[in-house]
């Protein structure tokens, strides 16, 4: 029997959750170093970017957290349940794949973070940062994990902040973002392409999903089913996936866009148009903006690399999980689901020994943000057909409104991978 008691989830704080700490997630370091070569590179020419991208992310990652909560599933199980085990593993595999190398790159950001900071061993900076979110995710029981990612979320206001530290020429800064300077070249479309790669991802896609399978598991006590199951609790759930994951995707699209503002009115403008890593901008910024400039942006990186690792050692795991059907939740001791917490560590770990190899960061970075643009298309392009398949979604399929504007998104993501590829052959 349903239960009118309020719970956590019926309090403003408790309705932001999966859509919150997914946005933020976004903004990891390896995030951080693409939003700040386009500020650097391009001035304001890439801010029009971000706002494009927050109606596309907004309404592909609701239509996620739909099919979670309305099939009482995630994306890899519902995928092995309707659709070919080829196809899945082929998903699964390249996910896990791009995730690892993600998480190497974050780590050794991190690491590089905190030499700049304090000075010392980078390398063993990383992996003490490794082996924190890795222990985190295995000890802390989910409900209380969930607060923790919560608060994280807060490192994003670093780049907030560092906005008023410099000189914004607020006027032109609105007029470059509705009306462009658009210089149509190789570098401008291989930005535009990993701006697009960087902000809608597949792992984004996986975790979202499986935290409202999540919540629905912890809620069950007060009467909580999977909405194809007791559709008369669907609007007040879908009131709140439409609030949280707008929340979570502007937080994250707006950090985007003061990254790419900082480092357009500091390093671009003094002429520094290459940037690496995210470590390497902190760094530059350094002698331009401030010593207080700077460690907001150092301090950014590590507070987003420890919500981001999570997230991407996570979703790796509930996409395997869900694929070889093994029980998965956070909410369990780890001896209750040794496969699941067997592919965070494993992940985590191998991600953390990357940094020891000649793996060059940058290009195992490139390598990864070609990775999730390829997989992305047919992950989106199978979320919307279930999305749409009452054998998935019950009487809850989405609106025309909401699936117009998931086509749109994934037909944007396919042009971006189209255009990534032609700017390789050329």
């Amino acid at each position: 029997m349903h239960s009118d008691e309020p719970t956590q989830s019926d309090t403003w704080l408790g309705k932001l959750g999966p859509g919150l700490i997914t946005g933020a997630a976004d903004d990891d370091p390896s995030g951080i170093a693409t939003y700040s070569q386009a500020g650097a590179q391009f001035g304001f020419g890439m801010l029009w970017t971000v706002c494009l991208t927050f109606p596309l992310m907004l309404g592909i990652q609701v239509i996620s957290a739909k099919i979670g909560r309305v099939s009482g599933h995630g994306l890899a199980t519902n995928i092995r349940r309707h659709y070919p085990r080829s196809l899945l593993y082929a998903i699964v595999g390249l996910l896990l794949l791009a995730n690892v190398i993600n998480i190497a790159a974050d780590v050794a950001a991190m690491g590089d973070a905190l030499t700049l900071i304090i000075g010392g061993p980078t390398h063993v900076y990383a992996v003490g940062f490794g082996l924190l979110s890795l222990l985190l995710q295995v000890f802390i029981p989910y409900q209380q994990y969930v607060r923790i990612l919560k608060w994280l979320t807060l490192g994003l206001l670093a780049y907030v902040a560092t906005v008023l530290t410099v000189h914004i020429p607020w006027g032109e800064v609105a007029l470059r973002t509705v009306w462009p300077k658009l210089a149509w070249s190789a570098a401008s479309v291989t930005m535009v392409v990993a701006v697009f790669g960087t902000t809608i991802s597949p792992y984004l896609f996986f975790w979202q999903a499986s935290q409202e399978v999540e919540d629905l598991q912890a809620d069950a006590r007060t009467g909580a089913q999977a909405l194809r199951r007791a559709p008369e609790q669907a609007h007040r759930h879908f009131q709140r996936i439409k609030m949280d994951t707008a929340i979570g995707m502007g937080f994250s699209n707006l950090v985007a866009f003061f990254i790419m503002l900082t480092t357009a009115v500091t390093l671009g403008a003094q002429g520094i148009t290459h940037i690496d890593t995210s470590a390497q901008a902190a760094s530059a910024l350094r002698p331009i903006a401030g010593e207080f400039a700077f460690a907001l942006f150092s301090l950014g990186i590590i507070g987003t690399g420890l919500l981001a690792i999570p997230v991407l050692a996570g979703s790796a795991a509930y996409a395997m999980a869900g694929a070889f059907h093994w029980k998965n939740s956070l909410e369990l001791a780890p001896r209750a689901a040794k496969k699941f917490y067997g592919i965070i560590a494993t992940s985590t770990v191998l991600g953390a020994v990357l940094c020891f190899t000649p793996l060059d960061p940058i290009k195992a970075l490139y390598w990864s943000a070609v990775i999730n643009g390829v997989i992305s298309v047919p992950i989106m392009a199978l979320m919307m057909v279930m999305a749409s398949r009452p054998a998935i979604m019950g009487t809850l399929t989405i609106s025309r409104r909401l699936r117009a504007l998931g086509w749109l998104s994934t037909l944007v993501m396919a042009t971006a991978v189209l255009a990534m590829f032609a700017s390789l052959a050329f």
